[in-house]
Parts: C-alpha cells; structure tokens; sequence
C-alpha cells in the first residue's frame, strides 16, 4: 500500500487516490491538421518505463484536486509530490531528451481472398 502525500491535505492512504496516467503529455495544438496514426499515438501510446516514471493522481475521496508524482515503479518509492503545471528536476533528468513513446507496428493483414488448402 502506497502512502501519498498529496499537496493539499498531507499524506493520506493509496485508496483514496485515482491514478490519471502519464503525466506531461502534451496535447497536439493542431488536432484537426494531424494524421489519424499521429492522434491515436497521442491518445493511446504511453512510455511504460522500469525506474521513475511520472504519474498524474485524482484525490477522490479527499480535496478533489489533481496533482503529479514521481514514482519508481520497481520499488514504488515516491520520489516527488507535486501540483499541476510543475515539473521538479529529479536524479537522471535530462531536460532536452524528450522521450516518445516507440510506435507500434500494425499486424500483417491476411489476404482474404487467397483460399485456405485442406
């Protein structure tokens, strides 16, 4: 079980937390202009990291307030608490990577029309 510390009300149990996500994901400024696999990369595709990774949380049962944290998601140590629009340097951080998730490649499609033999 997690202890959270959330901005607001100070540290309180995991279960009275909504995890949100990835955080930082920026939303294209030109949605309508992008491709259909340049959207769905946007509104599927997350970096699912061994190490720190971080997350956006939803205090439901508490302040109702969404803030981010820093977790490390092999010892689920919490490394940073902190409120939407900020982003605290952490150990490893490079501020001009910028990581994007790999693109999946799509199945091969069967040939409908080629029939199969017995």
């Amino acid at each position: 079980m997690l202890l959270i510390d959330c901005p607001w009300c100070g540290p309180r149990d995991e279960t009275e937390f909504s995890y949100g996500g990835e955080a930082h994901i920026a939303r294209p400024t030109d949605a309508d202009k992008i491709s259909d696999e340049a959207w769905a990369d946007y509104v599927f595709l997350r970096s699912n990291p061994k190490g720190v990774h971080r997350e956006r949380w939803f205090h439901v049962h508490g302040c109702r307030q969404w803030f981010n944290l820093a977790r490390n998601t092999v010892s689920h140590e919490i490394l940073a608490v902190y409120k939407m629009g900020e982003r605290p340097a952490l150990p490893g951080d490079n501020p001009k990577r910028k990581k994007a998730p790999a693109r999946r490649k799509a199945p091969a499609k069967k040939n409908p029309t080629k029939k199969k033999e017995p």
